[in-house]
């Protein structure tokens, strides 16, 4: 099961105006630990940042699934309620869940959710969407975890 955190990295940015700005972006890593989770985002902001940047934060994030679309640029954080209901009492129980969806608005967010989970046998009610500042997500290197098992 997969540990995602939550990376806050500043680095000088040039803005569009042509000014240099100090920025904190977040980015959302794959990794088992928090020493793990700076390394991963050290080691992929490395070739797109020229100069020096620092990881300012790092925090552990609650996620069961993360729903990729290739056409999206913007990251939405989806609230699901799962419901149950207890056979002794025949009260409905609502537990929730949080995923990410990669989409370019609200409508698409929503589309490629309940696609995603369309073929989900439980029941569910969307609680809530909204748009995250995340900036990317890097889910883990399975391709470089075997290649580095291979040389061993």
């Amino acid at each position: 099961m997969s540990q995602w955190f939550e990376c806050k990295v500043k680095f000088d940015k040039m803005m569009d105006d042509g000014v240099q700005k100090t920025v904190t972006e977040a980015y959302l890593v794959d990794a088992l630990s928090f020493t793990e989770a700076e390394a991963r985002i050290t080691e992929e902001m490395e070739p797109y940042i020229s100069g020096e940047f620092s990881v300012s934060a790092v925090k552990r994030v609650n996620l069961s699934d993360i729903f990729y679309n290739e056409t999206g640029d913007k990251w939405y954080k989806v609230k699901t309620n799962f419901i149950t209901i207890d056979e002794k009492t025949a009260v409905e129980k609502r537990t929730a869940s949080y995923q990410m969806v990669q989409a370019s608005d609200f409508s698409q967010a929503l589309a490629v959710f309940t696609d995603s989970m369309k073929d989900t046998l439980a029941d569910y009610e969307i609680a809530s969407i909204v748009e995250t500042p995340l900036m990317d997500v890097f889910g883990a290197n399975l391709t470089k975890t075997i290649a580095d098992k291979a040389e061993n």
